[in-house]
């Protein structure tokens, strides 16, 4: 039997090895994995392919799991579990989409700084993104540390902050990028959700500058005002240094924590297949 270890790649992530994906967890290896998560926020497993049943089996380890966007688009789906997210380029009948199609949109607005379902209560906690198919060039994700984020703020702009609470909404970001193409009904099955700015993490006690583009306006503040407030923490939050950049290998999984990273996929050619399942957990306090 291996030991698990956890090797730093940089200040906040690590790369794990010792512990098969593809075999139930036991308790003990279930509370190392959260500990390591409470430290790390972004944990990397190499070479270990899974079948949807086994991706959705791992993720069940660490809470109820997360339907995401689905609650709002509904629909076809390639996957035999609902709760899996396809974050591809590819249609439901197994082709690469063409630049009008929906799927290509995602994988857009997948390019903005984001935390996965911070627009609903309960958010997500954990997600865990399994490469199935990459491309040749590109296509990497980075994540940034919002608790590093915080630490690294001035006084007076924590100062600032303190109290204040940003309002996240599903379509705010797919707005942005000109996706408008929803119903009424759409607009409204997802109310917004409320956040702190500054919250303090209820298993490591460390500060979280919870920010991303999900996040839409403050309470309290002119819109204007609000959203330049947002983009100036968001500037802040992915600065080079509290960032770290994941080539993906066919067989990787890579584990993050949203209540304490945002994260975004970056370029490559959407002519050219790339298939990644995502499954995620709500996050087990409804309150922060």
């Amino acid at each position: 039997m291996m030991t698990p270890s956890f090797k730093p790649l940089n200040p906040f992530a690590a790369e794990v090895t010792g512990i098969d994906l593809s075999k139930p967890l036991d308790v003990a290896t279930v509370q190392m994995i959260e500990m390591a998560m409470d430290h790390h926020a972004v944990l990397v497993f190499r070479q270990q392919p899974l079948t949807q049943d086994q991706q959705i089996a791992f993720a069940k380890s660490f809470g109820p799991l997360d339907l995401g966007l689905r609650k709002l688009k509904g629909g076809p789906h390639r996957f035999d579990y609902a709760e899996l997210a396809d974050i591809s380029n590819v249609t439901v009948d197994g082709e690469v989409a063409d630049r009008l199609h929906a799927k290509i949109v995602g994988n857009v607005a997948n390019q903005l700084w984001h935390s996965d379902s911070s627009f609903q209560n309960p958010r997500a906690k954990y997600s865990m993104l399994s490469a199935v198919v990459v491309p040749g060039f590109g296509g990497d994700t980075e994540f940034a540390d919002l608790r590093m984020a915080y630490d690294s703020l001035p006084q007076w702009r924590k100062d600032q902050i303190e109290g204040l609470q940003a309002e996240h909404y599903a379509l705010h970001s797919r707005f942005m990028l000109g996706d408008t193409n929803y119903t009424e009904d759409q607009k409204r099955s997802i109310a917004k959700a409320v956040w702190p700015l500054v919250q303090t993490d209820p298993r490591s006690g460390r500060k979280i500058l919870f920010v991303g583009i999900h996040a839409c306006e403050i309470q309290g503040m002119t819109l204007p005002e609000g959203r330049i407030l947002i983009m100036d923490l968001l500037e802040h939050a992915t600065q080079r240094e509290f960032v770290y950049r994941h080539q993906w290998q066919v067989g990787d999984l890579v584990m993050w924590d949203n209540t304490a990273t945002v994260h975004r996929g970056r370029y490559f050619d959407f002519d050219e297949r790339r298939e990644l399942r995502r499954a995620t957990t709500e996050e087990k306090m409804a309150e922060v």
